[in-house]
Formats: structure tokens, C-alpha cells, sequence
């Protein structure tokens, strides 16, 4: 079983930890009586999901003797304004593959294998969070 704790610092601040000593700071903006020293909490939905999926598509690709070289994505979560809670309606991904040799076709079924079956982050996600993909394959030289 994973196990965090979660402690209060001052005004809105939050400090997190897990088992292994990594920690992270979420904090609220000043419009909310925080003054911004960290992430908000929200957010890091959006980091984990990202976390998540990045991990799922390396490993697929490096199974299919694909060699990327990076992988990088840009997630954006347009959240629910009209009625608590806030929660995310719609996330966006957008994965950024450079590789000497990585193709296409490798890429969008690494995605489809990870949105379909991997990403336990995604998988958490209920029918009223709609989730969107797109790529985009850069061709490196191999040393890159």
C-alpha cells in the first residue's frame, strides 16, 4: 500500500511526503490567502497524469526497439468553474517524441496503450473528465 502524509505549514502552504523522503510544496495563490511557494494542489493531477503516461510510452516504445531520445508533454486541464468541486473537465496532452528512429505509428499506439490500459492515473478518472491526445514525432540525429 503507497502511504503520504500531508502537513500544514502556514496560511495555505502544504508540505507532502512520501515513504522515500521525496516531498513536494502546494500552496494557494494570494487571491486565496496562500502565497504561492508551490503547486497547487489541483495541479498536480495534471503533473501525475503526465508522469503516468510519459513512463507508459517509453517503455513501449524501448519494447518496440523504438529509441527515443526525449519525450516531453504539454498538458493543460480546463477546469469546471460553475459548481464545486473544481474538478478537471477537460485535460489535453500533447506528447513531444524526438528520436533518430522512432516512427508514427510506434508513438500513437504507445499513447493508445497507455490512455486504454497502463495509466492507472488516467484510469482513475470518471466519464465526466474528457481526456485529449495529440503528438508530434521530431526527427533527431542519433548522437541528439
Amino acid at each position: 500500500m503507497d502511504s503520504v502524509r500531508v502537513r500544514w505549514s502556514s496560511g495555505r502552504q502544504l508540505i507532502g511526503w512520501d515513504e522515500a523522503g521525496h516531498s513536494v510544496v502546494m500552496d494557494a495563490p494570494a487571491a486565496f490567502k496562500g502565497e504561492g511557494t508551490g503547486t497547487r494542489p489541483v495541479e498536480l493531477v495534471l503533473y501525475a497524469l503526465g508522469g503516468c503516461t510519459a513512463m507508459d510510452v517509453v517503455s513501449v516504445l524501448e519494447k518496440k526497439r523504438q529509441h527515443p531520445r526525449g519525450v516531453e508533454l504539454v498538458i493543460q486541464g480546463e477546469q469546471r468553474e460553475d459548481d464545486y468541486p473544481h474538478y478537471y473537465e477537460r485535460i489535453d496532452v500533447h506528447y513531444i517524441v524526438k528520436g533518430a528512429d522512432v516512427t508514427e505509428a510506434a508513438v500513437k499506439r504507445a499513447i493508445e496503450l497507455s490512455e486504454e490500459k497502463y495509466c492507472s492515473v488516467k484510469g482513475m478518472f470518471g466519464p465526466q473528465v474528457v481526456v485529449t491526445t495529440s503528438y508530434e514525432v521530431i526527427t533527431t540525429e542519433n548522437d541528439v
